[in-house]
């Protein structure tokens, strides 16, 4: 799958597109939510994963990524999404959503789930709303994970 945007840029699931190694170097510098990854990690991980990248259409660098953890089934995690400084004001994220909602891949799923600190605002756009039920999830969650690995010698 692959759709243009803005006749600028376009959103493909295809797997030989991703350039992990810039994905690699955004989530590991600049995500909250992974500083640190090693880039073995982003590569394992998006191996297991439906991915989708945002691109632009001069040179197909790609500015963006999403990252679908599902089982096609009954559940999936939206995650690692983001779209790069330099392109950002475009609508590339709404558009990315759009895309990644829309995938064959999940459709009739029971949950689809994915976390957030600053971007409400565009996950309910598509429907997504702060759990109604925490006190039935749990999780464990190391934040420092990738950091302390780093700074071992």
């Amino acid at each position: 799958m692959t759709k243009p945007i803005l006749d600028t840029y376009f959103v493909s699931d295809q797997r030989e597109l991703l350039q992990l190694d810039r994905v690699h170097e955004f989530l590991s510098t600049k995500a909250y939510w992974c500083l640190g990854v090693p880039l073995a990690t982003v590569h394992r991980a998006a191996e297991h994963s439906l991915c989708f990248g945002v691109y632009r259409a001069s040179d197909q660098l790609q500015v963006g990524y999403a990252r679908v953890v599902t089982d096609e089934a009954t559940f999936a995690w939206i995650c690692d999404v983001y779209i790069d400084e330099s392109a950002r004001g475009h609508g590339l994220s709404k558009e990315l959503m759009k895309n990644v909602m829309a995938h064959a891949k999940l459709q009739g799923l029971r949950r689809i789930c994915l976390g957030t600190h600053d971007a409400h605002e565009l996950y309910k756009q598509f429907g997504f709303y702060v759990t109604k039920t925490p006190e039935n999830w749990m999780e464990i969650k190391d934040d420092q994970i990738y950091l302390r690995a780093s700074s071992k010698p």
